[in-house]
């Protein structure tokens, strides 16, 4: 273990990553639930549009370009303003 990990610190991706892992997870449980939770593992859906969109605000804010913004996302700059610019301006 080092330094960071002692410290508590976790990393963006490694975060991500567990999210990742308990969103799976989650799928499994409702795959043996039933349509109320089912339900609610779709709400995720809006729930995950709207952080990507506080976390698009969060880098326009702090100085991120559509160009790099659309490169991190592996479209054009364009396409992310068109998705994501929209909703930051109102």
């Amino acid at each position: 273990m080092d330094a960071r990990a002692r410290a508590g610190v976790i990393e963006t991706t490694d975060y991500l990553a567990m999210l990742r892992r308990m969103i799976a997870a989650g799928g499994k449980r409702v795959a043996e639930a039933d349509e109320v939770e089912l339900g609610e593992l779709v709400s995720l859906f809006d729930d995950l549009e709207a952080a990507v969109q506080l976390a698009v605000d969060g880098q326009r804010a702090g100085g991120s370009s559509w160009a790099q913004i659309g490169a991190g996302l592996g479209i054009t700059r364009q396409a992310a303003q068109m998705r994501w610019g929209r909703a930051a301006a109102s």
